[in-house]
C-alpha cells in the first residue's frame, strides 16, 4: 500500500491520467494530477515535494523525460516511473539517465505491475545502499 504516499502523476491521455491516479489513490495515496511535460514542472515547484512522479514518456511540449531531467538539474531527486508504450530500444537508456531511482513500465501494465513498480521505487528510496551493490540500471517492470 501506499498510505500517504505524495505522488504526481502526468500524462496527457485524460483517460490514462484519471486511471492511474485513481489506482494509486485507492492504494492510499495522496496523488496530484498533470495533463502536460509544463504542468508537472509546475506541479513540482508550487506543490512539492512529492515522494513518487509516475510519468508518461511522449507528452506535449516537453516529455516526462525531460521535464524529470528539468527536475534532476534543479536538484530534485525524486523517485520517477516513467510509463511509454513506445517500443524504442533508447527509452531504457533514457530513464537510466534519470538515476537509480527511476524505472520504466511499459504500457499496456495491470494496476498489480504498477503498484510493484511503485512500493519497489519508494522501498529503494528508503533503503541504505550497500558499497559493494554494483549499480542494477534501470528496472524494466512489465512488456
Amino acid at each position: 500500500m501506499l498510505s500517504g504516499t505524495r505522488v504526481l502523476v502526468a500524462d496527457d491521455d485524460a483517460e490514462l491520467l484519471e486511471a492511474v491516479g485513481d489506482a494509486l489513490r485507492g492504494l492510499g495515496a495522496d496523488v496530484t494530477r498533470a495533463s502536460s511535460g509544463a504542468e508537472l514542472i509546475e506541479n513540482l515547484a508550487e506543490k512539492g515535494p512529492f515522494d513518487l512522479v509516475v510519468t508518461d514518456l511522449a507528452m506535449p511540449w516537453m516529455t516526462g523525460v525531460q521535464a524529470m531531467h528539468a527536475a534532476r538539474t534543479a536538484g530534485l531527486g525524486t523517485s520517477v516511473l516513467v510509463m511509454t508504450g513506445l517500443r524504442d530500444d533508447t527509452i531504457p537508456a533514457r530513464v537510466r539517465a534519470l538515476g537509480e531511482n527511476a524505472a520504466l513500465l511499459q504500457k499496456p501494465f495491470t494496476l498489480r505491475e504498477l503498484e510493484t513498480a511503485a512500493t519497489t521505487l519508494l522501498a529503494q528510496r528508503n533503503r541504505e545502499p550497500k558499497s559493494d551493490e554494483p549499480d542494477a540500471g534501470v528496472q524494466k517492470v512489465a512488456s
